[in-house]
């Protein structure tokens, strides 16, 4: 049993900080090391943004690197590379949203469904086990299979049909990388939905049947409003990431299907700023993406809200 908040006529007690601390002191000193990986590779990089307002070199340093302004980004909006990459990006970001954000919802519907608690427990390690795989290794899965030498086109070779290296296909790249993700990432996805589930009461359900109402009815007017809050919560988050649609997985498909299909804003930083030593133009490139997705995730939480839902953060 939780111990009783005190409360005194006017109502409960407000603890000050000091008994807070001492009373969180254990919970406290276990978010030390996720709080310092946060500061280290999330807040401290910040500081580096200045070099987008820099003409930087790395041999003069931050201090030293004579400061031109808004330079940088006025060369990077007079850059058509850059908004076909912006476009690329979009677009791969809308196709992912249509066909990958849905599943990760049925699958968990799917497996809260099965009875046996064995089974439903294999069914989910193995379709979040290629979470743990690289995307090197991902990759590599799908040229074995869908590759100029893969399974699929040593088939029809067998049948005397004509072959297609869908590795290698600009024009249907972007469901490639989108079958990718959810082959990849789909069943790691579940595992916030599944949490959700459980946390519905299953007398709801027992009413309903005892109503008369069918499987897709109790889904529909029991699971799915339940999961509602949870949907549109990873549906702001998702939409604050829309920019950010994968770097390692297009840099390594970048040469296969060519940089018109395979340039996203992370891939165009690195190409056209790290790689070529122009450091401030990918960290005003990177700036600008960064801006954008804060505004996105701003405007899905106040659509959110609008909507009567918590959203990510209350405003």
């Amino acid at each position: 049993m939780s111990a009783a908040r005190p409360e005194v006529a006017g109502g409960p007690v407000r603890l000050n900080w000091r008994i807070r601390l001492r009373r969180d002191k254990s919970l406290l000193l276990m978010t030390v090391p996720a709080v310092v990986l946060l500061l280290l590779f999330n807040y401290l990089p910040l500081f580096g943004l200045v070099t987008a307002f820099q003409e930087y070199d790395p041999l003069l340093g931050v201090s030293h690197s004579d400061w031109v302004g808004f330079q940088q980004f006025q060369q990077l909006f007079a850059d058509p590379l850059f908004w076909e990459s912006m476009k690329t990006t979009l677009y791969l970001s809308f196709v992912q949203l249509v066909l990958f954000f849905p599943i990760p919802i049925a699958l968990a519907i799917l497996l809260n469904s099965v009875l046996s608690p064995r089974v439903r427990n294999f069914i989910q390690s193995v379709v979040y086990l290629p979470h743990f795989f690289s995307w090197v290794l991902a990759i590599t899965v799908f040229q074995q299979m869908l590759g100029g030498a893969g399974i699929l086109n040593q088939f029809l070779r067998q049948h005397g049909m004509g072959t297609w290296d869908i590795m290698t296909d600009p024009h249907t790249f972007a469901l490639l990388v989108t079958s990718q993700a959810v082959w990849k990432e789909a069943g790691w996805g579940i595992i916030v939905f599944l949490a959700a589930l459980s946390a519905i009461n299953s007398e709801l359900y027992e009413a309903a049947a005892a109503d008369g109402a069918g499987r897709f009815r109790r889904m529909w007017h029991i699971t799915l409003p339940g999961l509602r809050g949870v949907i549109v919560l990873m549906l702001v988050l998702r939409l604050g990431n829309a920019l950010s649609v994968g770097f390692e997985q297009f840099l390594i498909q970048r040469y296969a299907v060519g940089h018109d299909a395979a340039d996203v804003l992370d891939t165009f930083s690195f190409y056209y700023g790290i790689s070529t030593g122009n450091y401030s133009y990918g960290a005003a490139a990177g700036l600008f993406k960064s801006v954008i997705s804060l505004l996105l995730i701003w405007g899905a939480n106040k659509l959110a809200h609008a909507f009567g839902e918590d959203g990510l953060y209350r405003q």
